[in-house]
């Protein structure tokens, strides 16, 4: 099997060089105006390219089939390979995959095979230079992935096992009893969570791919961002999957009572999400105004950068971390090498067609006003880009060296809450007041007329808020610092009380504003809705969804981070009688023990667990049962907490073994509001969902199709009449197209027409009669709601 698994990778490798050559000769020739050869060049690198991804599943499937056929053979399998023998016992066995450094890179190189296959096939009916180029491009980068798998022997999935971890007949040693899966990765969570990362990973190359070949083929119309944005929010709402199933598993299985701890590899997953929030905001307005051309170039250029710079994190041992890999000079310079070379040639690309990629309009590009979409959408996108390198410049600075700012240090999860605490406030305030902006500048009247009604509501909240504020959150804070120790201590490090508390309330208000506003655009959305406007509709009520469930997630976010109370401490057993001495008692809980069970586990492993019934203000409301797990094969620890959730609040109980005097060393949290969290990310993905099942409105059609233009029509033709033919085209849908999420529809189906109202409004002499004028629309009791509500739309990606 691992004959067959290299022989792939070889195939891949070859695939992925030929394509590339093939269509960069293509390109050459297409510029020398040899047509005809240069389709033959074009048309052979597609076909490499599908080659090289039915190569890469064959590698990956020899894996899978290892993993499922118990073939312990090749040594990956034997490292990974999962001994549960619990129910879901198959998806672990799914999971060795992307369990460790070899398969995962491989399983990520596979995805970017599949991505470019897509591309092959969604384009195969109207590819030009433009498509060609980003195929090239996303080959070039699927080459290096390839080769570090080759060509490194640290990465190499196919390497076969050592014949000392089996026996004379055939069976695994007892050597080789100690090789398997990480206990903790044995999570339904954790099998689901990497693959969606890597998927999300992998579909971010391809906006890439596009903003370089733009600037190759000098194309700054929006057809490559109109290719490129289905896949880019596929990719970007993958992504926010894993990060949420990601934080899911850190809850529930890593026993520290947290979610999100400012790990290494959790900021390199953030960082590109971050960075395409940018993008997303960028491409609506080089659609929708044909400005931020230069912006959505360095945005495609930084977020698959900050991709890259992920791999790099886990595989070079540049940094510490609990999920990372150990150190491999191969995937330190071939990684290093593409984030440098792929940041540098969106640079020089936009130095060199700094003409050309301006704004259609030059005013476009100007603010006139700060009250304006304009600058809403500037202030959005300089908030993510500079908190993304912050971050980036403070996850690696373990790596730098003294002399510079943190250099050599380790920042503690108070250090990033610091800074990430007032920007994501601030990030949120755009995002709330952004919806009642114009384009260029906002009418004062039409701007408080849509504003009142939701913030009165906000008012309201904001009030409801502030008693819980004060009458639960503020006692608890209080009750930590009294309390001392280092739970005191990392508060303070956090900030002064009145800062600290500051920013909860000032959080609390902007959510308030955040979600009436929100709410408001669904009703508007939904209102009146019949016939051909049911799909615009549907689509916009999803954004305002998503829009919602942000208010939602930041309320969940300060009860469960800003204003957690911890006890930390040991029970005395006695072991002849089997009981303590005392109950444990935290806030208005107490936990009575009841018993405690050793219990053996079907592979080996032992799970010691203890029994606690727990009554809130005298009144019983359940039992917990947490428990260590351990494991026979590496003796590790696994603990496992046990929740009793509340509406309002979760305690949460872990139990972390005994002492030397066998007494129950305990660790038991409440979380305020952390189910605020979990409800605001379910309700954020339904958001994005919702327009998958609503049939997308079709688009305006003025001029022929890309694919029925002549390639020697095309090439006579100016860059910018070949951008009016890309924007006038009714491109076929893909495979990724169907299933891109809310911005696709919000903006290609809705705002477009809505936005032009909406311009029409903000330039009448009279702004208040432009409620009026949007009445003589085509939608004449809707209109004005529309503006605003598409207006709106386009920043559904937060």
């Amino acid at each position: 099997m691992s004959m067959i698994g290299l022989l792939g990778l070889l195939v891949a490798f070859a695939g992925c060089v030929i394509s590339v050559l093939c269509l960069g000769v293509a390109h050459i020739l297409y510029k020398k105006r040899s047509f005809e050869r240069s389709e033959t060049f074009a048309w052979g690198g597609r076909v490499a390219a599908v080659l090289t991804a039915v190569a890469l599943t064959v590698c990956c499937a020899v894996l899978v089939w290892c993993f499922f056929s118990g073939d312990n053979t090749i040594q990956y399998v034997l490292d990974n390979r999962s001994t549960s023998t619990a129910p879901e016992a198959w998806l672990y066995k799914l999971a060795g995959l992307w369990a460790g450094r070899q398969g995962s890179l491989l399983f990520w190189a596979w995805l970017i095979a599949v991505f470019n296959a897509v591309l092959v096939f969604a384009t195969r009916k109207n590819a030009r230079p433009l498509d060609n180029g980003a195929l090239a491009i996303s080959s070039l980068v699927l080459t290096a992935f390839v080769s570090v798998l080759l060509f490194s022997e640290g990465n190499m999935p196919f390497i076969v096992t050592d014949s000392r971890y089996f026996g004379d007949d055939g069976t695994l040693s007892v050597m080789a009893s100690a090789r398997s899966m990480n206990a903790l990765l044995e999570h339904w969570a954790m099998a689901i969570h990497p693959p969606t990362l890597f998927i999300g990973y992998a579909g971010l190359t391809i906006p890439f791919a596009y903003a370089i070949s733009a600037l190759i083929v000098n194309d700054d119309s929006t057809e490559w961002v109109n290719r490129s944005t289905p896949y880019l929010m596929f990719s970007w709402l993958l992504l926010g999957i894993g990060i949420g199933l990601g934080a899911v598993w850190a809850y529930v299985v890593l026993g520290w009572g947290g979610y999100w701890g400012w790990d290494p590899v959790e900021n390199a997953s953030l960082l590109p999400w971050l960075v395409g929030v940018a993008l997303i905001h960028s491409f609506t307005v080089y659609r929708q105004r044909g400005a931020f051309k230069r912006w959505s170039v360095f945005c495609a250029c930084l977020t698959f950068c900050f991709v890259v710079l992920g791999t790099f994190i886990t595989r070079s041992g540049l940094v510490q971390s609990v999920h990372a890999f150990e150190g491999d000079p191969v995937s330190l310079v071939m990684f290093g090498a593409l984030i440098i070379c792929s940041l540098l040639a969106g640079i020089v690309g936009l130095i060199v067609r700094r003409k050309s990629f301006g704004a259609t309009d030059a005013a476009d590009d100007d603010i006139e006003s700060m009250m304006s979409k304009e600058a809403a959408y500037y202030v959005n996108n300089l908030i993510m880009i500079v908190f993304a390198v912050l971050l980036a410049y403070m996850t690696v600075s373990s790596a730098l060296p003294s002399w510079l700012p943190f250099g050599g240090q380790s920042l503690s999860a108070g250090t990033y809450n610091a800074i990430a605490r007032p920007l994501g406030i601030a990030y949120l305030a755009v995002l709330a007041i952004c919806p009642l902006l114009g384009w260029r500048r906002t009418d004062k009247k039409a701007f408080w007329r849509n504003a009142r009604v939701p913030a009165l509501c906000a008012l309201v909240l904001f009030i409801v808020l502030m008693i819980y504020f004060a009458t639960y959150l503020l006692p608890s804070y209080q009750a930590m610092i009294d309390m001392g120790g280092t739970q005191a201590s990392g508060l303070l490090e956090q900030g002064n009380p009145i800062y600290y508390n500051g920013l909860a309330v000032v959080g609390f208000a902007v959510a308030s504003l955040l979600f009436f506003n929100a709410l408001f655009m669904a009703v508007r959305s939904l209102k009146r809705v019949d016939g051909a406007k049911l799909r615009r509709r549907l689509s916009l009520f999803g954004g305002s969804v998503a829009h919602g469930a942000m208010a939602i997630i930041l309320v969940g976010l300060i009860g469960s981070s800003m204003y957690v109370t911890e006890i930390t401490g040991y029970l005395p057993y006695d072991e002849e009688s089997d009981s303590v001495s005392e109950t444990f008692d935290i806030q208005d809980f107490q936990l009575t023990y009841t018993g405690n069970s050793i219990d053996e586990l079907g592979n080996g492993n032992v799970r010691y667990a203890l029994t606690f019934d727990v009554t809130k203000d005298g009144q019983f409301v359940g039992t917990v049962n947490p428990a260590v797990q351990l494991v026979s094969a590496t003796q590790q620890q696994k603990l496992e907490a046990s929740v009793i959730g509340f509406p309002l609040e979760d305690l949460f109980v872990v139990y972390r073994g005994v002492n030397d005097e066998g007494d129950f060393s305990m660790d038991v949290r409440v979380n305020p509001l952390i189910s605020f969290v979990w409800v605001g990310f379910a309700l954020l993905m339904v958001g994005c969902l919702i327009p998958l099942f609503a049939k997308r409105a079709e688009r305006r059609r003025g001029g022929p199709a890309v694919g029925d233009v002549p390639a020697a029509e095309l090439a006579e033709a100016e860059p910018k009449e070949r951008g009016k033919a890309s924007r006038d085209a009714a491109p076929r849908k893909s495979v990724v197209e169907e299933t891109a999420a809310v911005e696709v529809a919000l903006v290609e189906d809705a705002e477009g027409d809505a936005a032009a109202d909406a311009d029409a409004a903000s330039k009448a002499e009279a702004p208040a009669d432009a409620a009026d004028a949007a009445a003589k629309a085509e939608a004449p009791a809707d209109a004005a709601d529309a503006a605003d509500v598409a207006d709106a739309g386009a920043k559904a990606g937060e």
